[in-house]
């Protein structure tokens, strides 16, 4: 598949990319397409000091939505409205939309699920998009730093959510094919506020037991 990733050069779509632009052609938008560039080749120097041969560019954000069969909303969730606003609909009508993104605040050093007004950040995600899009969530439960440290293996358990089935069974399939993680289907949309709820929850227990890079598994 082509895969766009909207927001592609923070730690989340820059470590999708480093672990499987092997199997797939990875488009990386920005708004900042230079910076985008700069870490398509990056990624690429990485991969081939390691011996592996990978498929990623650089671009504005348009443009990784426009040239993709699969895109991937990796962003804050305050700024998907206004990044989502700057992209033409043609350009996700129809697809596949992956959203990995988690409402959270902090307070008195604690995190917070943070849920807009739908309920979960999927759910008012799916309001900014075509009515053709197909959203789906996966991805919520890792820890960004675990991304890119590629010596790093990847066996979470994944919550994928939607309410097309077989887009469900798409990203199911990109799941399992990322390191050694393991997709499962959560069941709709409207269930995803539950997964994403579970990331500061991790990161609390995380921080009071001076542990690190908490995971979801499911056995």
């Amino acid at each position: 598949m082509k895969i766009g990733i909207i927001g592609g050069t923070g730690d989340i779509g820059q470590g999708l990319a480093l672990r499987i632009s092997d199997k797939h052609e990875i488009i990386l938008g920005s708004r900042d397409p230079a910076k985008a560039v700069e870490a398509a080749e990056s990624i690429i120097a990485t991969l081939k000091k390691r011996g592996t041969v990978s498929s990623c560019r650089g671009t504005s954000n348009e443009e990784a939505c426009k040239a993709a069969d699969l895109i991937i909303i990796s962003l804050p969730f305050q700024h998907v409205a206004s990044t989502l606003a700057g992209i033409d609909p043609k350009y996700i009508a129809g697809k596949i939309v992956i959203s990995p993104v988690n409402p959270m605040i902090r307070k008195d050093g604690f995190f917070y699920n943070n849920p807009p007004e739908e309920g979960s950040a999927a759910l008012a995600i799916r309001k900014m998009l075509p009515e053709s899009a197909k959203l789906v969530t996966a991805f919520n439960n890792i820890a960004a730093r675990k991304w890119t440290i590629l010596d790093e293996v990847l066996d979470y358990t994944v919550a994928v959510c939607g309410d097309d089935a077989e887009a469900k069974k798409t990203v199911i399939k990109l799941v399992r094919e990322t390191s050694q993680l393991y997709g499962l289907d959560a069941g709709p949309l409207a269930v995803s506020g539950i997964v994403e709820s579970i990331t500061p929850l991790a990161i609390n227990i995380a921080q009071i037991n001076g542990l690190k890079d908490l995971g979801v598994y499911i056995k």
